[in-house]
């Protein structure tokens, strides 16, 4: 059986264990939440190395993107090197192709037209294959890092724009403690809804789940949501909100989603080889294989 894990810095509320056959193979997939404690967060990747398959980086990143320039949050960086010899992923490999994909794959398919669609990606430099996908399918987008990322009341309508302000600030903010940008712990099951008359103009509302969870407001009627994980209560509340619909681009597995990291983590196990070793080719390829869509979950009058 192979074992892949994810260490968040979340909320241990959202626990997950589930056992799967994936193209053969018996995996038992995991998510620990350890509510923001860093501490407990490090010593566990260096308790689980070389005892699973892959660690995944939960309810954090360990890196932000722009086009091919990555850079790192230092403080992640020094909380996971306790892992030498299992493969850490944080899911930027599925955030280039399958997010990317699951854009390309519902404009395709019709079951979103972007280019009808006005959409607010919440943070850009977190999804980068989903913002170049929907500049791709010719999308009106608001990008939300400065909204919902740095608290700016400065709205970004140009992937351009991203590139240029990101260069900038990125390599400054990855040196500062990672809390200051991302919910960690408790702060995940916190609302603080913010800018409503952004979500308002906009129909479709994508990117990662705690941001568009935090900041959201209660009328969110008509809209898509896309996003990574969904559980039972995130389902719940966004039926409270009437939502039109969620699309995840995660499988569902025990009857609900598992995020990117996790999900990384399973390709890595099932390619055995270093997450540096792996090409996009290698995850187009095995995601082909995979088969993995986008999973349409009708909300609205339900």
């Amino acid at each position: 059986m192979k074992h892949v894990v994810s260490i968040s810095l979340g909320t241990s509320k959202r626990d997950k264990r589930d056992e799967v056959d994936i193209l053969g193979e018996t995996f038992l997939l995991e998510r620990i939440g350890t509510d923001g404690d860093m501490k407990k967060f490090g010593q566990m990747f260096t308790d689980l190395d070389g005892k699973v398959d892959a660690i995944g980086v939960g309810g954090a990143d360990i890196n932000v993107v722009i086009e091919d320039k990555k850079y790192a949050f230092r403080e992640i960086l020094n909380l996971i090197k306790g892992a030498t010899k299992t493969p850490v992923v944080d899911g930027g490999g599925l955030k280039h192709t399958l997010e990317r994909n699951t854009i390309r794959t519902l404009q395709r398919d019709g079951t979103v037209d972007f280019k009808k669609e006005k959409v607010l990606l919440v943070s850009a430099v977190d999804r980068f294959g989903m913002a170049q996908a929907l500049v791709e399918a010719g999308s009106d987008v608001i990008f939300g890092d400065f909204l919902f990322g740095l608290g700016i009341p400065i709205k970004l309508t140009k992937y351009s724009q991203v590139k240029t302000f990101g260069s900038l600030l990125l390599p400054i903010a990855t040196k500062l403690p990672f809390k200051w940008f991302y919910p960690t712990g408790e702060k995940q099951e916190q609302r603080t809804p913010k800018y409503p008359k952004i979500f308002a103009e906009c129909t479709v509302v994508c990117g990662d789940w705690h941001y568009i969870r935090r900041y959201m407001p209660e009328d969110m009627a008509g809209k898509t949501v896309i996003t990574q994980t969904l559980r039972k209560a995130d389902l719940d509340l966004l039926k409270q909100f009437n939502t039109r619909r969620a699309i995840t681009t995660t499988p569902v597995i025990g009857g609900e989603t598992f995020a990117t990291n996790v999900m990384e983590g399973v390709i890595v196990a099932l390619l055995g080889k270093k997450p540096s070793e792996i090409s996009e080719q290698d995850y187009l390829d095995t995601l082909a294989r995979l088969g993995w869509k986008p999973n349409v979950i009708e909300i609205a009058g339900v």
